[in-house]
């Protein structure tokens, strides 16, 4: 019965196809069993589970063997001669592009900047710092820079005095004393380039606007540029009044030396009050052997003179201040109707006059601090001196220079706080025209005290005035918007 049983089972189990022994590949069968299981597998919430990482990283190529199965064949990667290789590292070197090196210059000078900007001042926040270090970074580059082109310039207008003055002279006695003057002197014109500049810049980048956009007000804004123009007016006032007059004296020395003698060596008909009634003249002076011929100083009592003494000439003694020694001399003093009549071959005296008193060359003005130009206008004029303007204008031109430092910020933050059609190319461009012309205007108003139009207050404050009344009509334009 068993037999028989097993025979009919066997008689009704369905025949197999004629390729029933190759398998029949399917989607999942071409997945990776490690990504099939991560991909069918559910975590906790019955989501699939991500891949893990290192297992999508593996690269692996996938083949059938002779039975038809899927088996994974490990990649095999081409071996690369070290020439290829150092060539396709040129190549790419080549064609890869290149960061853009920023000079030594301008690394420097933005090392100035972070550096400004990092410094601690209570009350001063980190707009303020940032702000204050772009504006005395750039003011420092562009001083550098028109420097480096003026010293160009010179160099080529004085090439022959360079060349037969020795070259420690050129460096130290000129150069040294020429740059600061100048740096000085065109302070203004620095101070509004640097403020067009990096203002342009950070309107065009959108920063002025994201302060306004943040609450902040223009009147605000304008609290790191007034800190910066005052350091920059502090400066200019030291260097100005008390620092750049004393090195004067070696570079004046130096262009009369070997450019241009312009130093006053004779006067004639000379004639200045000492001291209140007392009256000197000489008919001529020699600075080169400090001697004087025909002299005579007359001493006067009310309206009458009490005694007069004359010589054949003087010396005076450089070395001791005040000092001055009279030859072939005599001396008259007159007490009613008697006269007591002194001669002599030589006498030392004091008489509190000194060349450069009555011997003015052009630029001595510079060669003085302000306070010695206040102490020297007050004494010439008690002495009846009448060419000391220019002295006075000096000393004017100084104080209006450090006001300037305000005024021209104002115009500069004004002008460049918005975006314009024309660019950085066009704020500067006005920013030039109006710096020179604020240095033109400040000339033509100083030949006004200097013919006697005006006084020098007045004709060195005039600028100023003008252009606070652009500088406070561009503030309110440019507040509104």
């Amino acid at each position: 019965m068993k037999f028989l049983k097993s025979f009919f089972r066997r008689k009704n189990k369905p025949v197999a196809p004629a390729n029933a022994d190759e398998k029949l590949t399917t989607a999942n069968d071409l997945i990776p069993e490690t990504l099939s299981a991560a991909v069918h597998s559910e975590d906790d919430t019955g989501s699939c589970a991500a891949p893990k990482p290192e297992v999508m990283a593996e690269e692996k190529e996938v083949a059938t063997d002779a039975d038809g199965n899927i088996v994974e064949v490990e990649k095999e990667t081409a071996e690369v001669s070290e020439p290829e290789k150092k060539v396709a590292d040129e190549f790419e070197d080549e064609f890869k592009p290149k960061k853009k090196k920023k000079s030594a210059i301008g690394r420097f000078f933005k090392a100035i900047g972070r550096g400004i900007s990092k410094i601690h001042i209570p009350g001063v926040k980190i707009m303020d710092r940032y702000i204050l270090g772009k504006f005395m970074g750039t003011y420092f580059m562009v001083i550098l820079l028109m420097l480096a082109v003026i010293a160009m310039f010179d160099v080529t207008e004085k090439l022959d005095a360079f060349l037969s003055a020795p070259l420690k002279e050129t460096l130290f006695d000129y150069f040294a004393s020429f740059l600061p003057y100048f740096a000085n002197q065109l302070s203004p014109l620095f101070v509004f380039i640097s403020v067009i500049f990096f203002t342009s810049k950070m309107a065009g980048n959108s920063e002025i606007t994201a302060i306004l956009s943040s609450g902040i007000s223009f009147r605000r804004l304008l609290r790191p540029y007034m800190i910066g123009a005052a350091i920059i007016a502090a400066m200019t006032f030291v260097l100005s009044n008390y620092i750049i007059p004393p090195t004067n004296v070696r570079r004046i020395a130096y262009t009369n030396k070997y450019v241009k003698n312009k130093r006053v060596d004779y006067g004639n008909n000379i004639q200045l009050q000492v001291s209140p009634g007392v009256v000197m003249y000489m008919s001529r002076f020699d600075n080169t052997n400090k001697t004087g011929y025909n002299f005579s100083l007359d001493k006067f009592q009310g309206k009458t003179l009490a005694s007069r003494m004359t010589a054949r000439s003087i010396t005076y003694d450089s070395l001791k201040t005040y000092r001055w020694t009279a030859h072939d001399y005599m001396i008259r003093t007159f007490k009613g109707t008697r006269e007591n009549i002194r001669k002599g071959a030589s006498i030392d005296t004091v008489i509190t006059v000194e060349p450069r008193d009555f011997l003015i060359a052009v630029n001595d003005q510079e060669m003085l601090t302000s306070p010695q130009i206040t102490e020297y206008v007050e004494r010439q004029r008690k002495r009846g001196v009448a060419n000391i303007t220019a002295f006075e204008v000096e000393r004017e031109k100084r104080y209006a220079a450090t006001a300037a430092a305000f005024i021209l910020t104002l115009i500069g933050m004004s002008l460049s706080s918005r975006k314009s059609k024309g660019g950085l190319g066009l704020n500067i461009g006005v920013g030039l025209a109006l710096s020179f012309s604020y240095i033109l205007f400040s000339t033509i108003t100083s030949s006004f005290a200097l013919s006697g139009l005006t006084t020098p207050f007045i004709a060195m404050q005039i600028p100023n005035m003008v252009y606070l009344l652009i500088a406070i009509v561009l503030y309110i334009r440019a507040s509104k918007y």
